[in-house]
């Protein structure tokens, strides 16, 4: 009877295993076709069956991607945009999550699903009339403009109030016996103990403004003010679409987010799931 069962734990073991296997396998696939690609001379990238594996290291396609388009430029002004918003997000979360969870005010609970129902408004929605104001203001081609209207999110008010409701009320009302204000024992106490949720909607803000492409697209006409993701699109020839360039600039600016992902990986997953057992 043992051994039956111990078998059959194994055969479910084996096939879980197997199917992350294959599911990892899938999400890899299309970056290490990327970075084959990216290696590819002219003539391999365009033969067929296509190949698995370069003959050799040909960095002359990451050569001509910079030479095509100022992609170091591109970069930085992804990355200043996307650490904007990214503090923004952090500021405003911090500030609205503290509220809904230690302060206690009329309609608190309604307040919160009105928080949360921001999160179900397609993006497409909004995305004009923040055209819009930005551009009534003259915010076009300014970082400004890039970064304000993302500084706010219901998603992340969402993820550090759960947090935050794990931290016991008990040692609230001790900090406050001690004459802790609201601002105090959030910076001492709270954030602290809150960097687990703060490192994933750090990673998680960054990430998802650093891919940005309609938006930037909108507000920037001058070509020093373009991000990554444009600066993609100008790596295609005129006369033909060379793969092996296009794809030297993907795994180009693949590499800050590779980065940030692996030093907070273990963050984010932390922050991801602290907040999922109590509501």
């Amino acid at each position: 009877m043992k051994t039956s069962l111990f078998s059959k734990r194994n055969l479910t073991s084996a096939f879980w295993y197997i199917l992350l296997i294959a599911a990892s396998l899938m999400v890899l696939f299309p970056i290490w076709s990327a970075i084959n690609i990216s290696f590819l001379n002219d003539t391999e990238v365009a033969s067929y069956p296509p190949k698995l594996f370069p003959t050799h290291l040909n960095f002359e396609n990451f050569r001509r991607a910079l030479e095509q388009a100022p992609l170091g430029r591109y970069m930085l002004n992804s990355v200043i945009q996307s650490s904007l918003v990214m503090f923004g997000q952090l500021i405003t979360s911090c500030l609205a999550a503290y509220a809904f969870a230690f302060i206690p005010f009329r309609y608190k609970n309604v307040l919160f699903l009105v928080f949360l129902s921001t999160m179900m408004i397609p993006w497409e929605a909004t995305i004009i009339p923040n055209y819009l104001m930005i551009k009534k203001i003259g915010w076009t081609d300014t970082f400004q403009g890039l970064a304000v209207p993302f500084m706010a999110t219901g998603f992340g008010t969402f993820l550090l109030r759960q947090f935050f409701l794990k931290i016991p009320m008990e040692l609230r009302d001790a900090a406050v016996m001690d004459g802790c204000g609201h601002l105090r024992f959030l910076w001492t106490i709270v954030l602290p103990l809150g960097r687990p949720a703060l490192g994933a909607l750090a990673v998680y803000s960054f990430l998802q403004t650093y891919n940005q492409y309609l938006w930037p697209l909108l507000i920037t006409n001058n070509e020093m003010m373009r991000t990554v993701q444009i600066g993609i699109a100008l790596l295609q020839d005129e006369e033909r679409f060379m793969y092996n360039n296009v794809m030297a600039g993907v795994v180009l600016i693949l590499i800050p987010t590779f980065a940030l992902f692996v030093i907070s990986n273990r963050q984010l997953i932390r922050g991801l799931t602290a907040g999922a057992v109590k509501g």
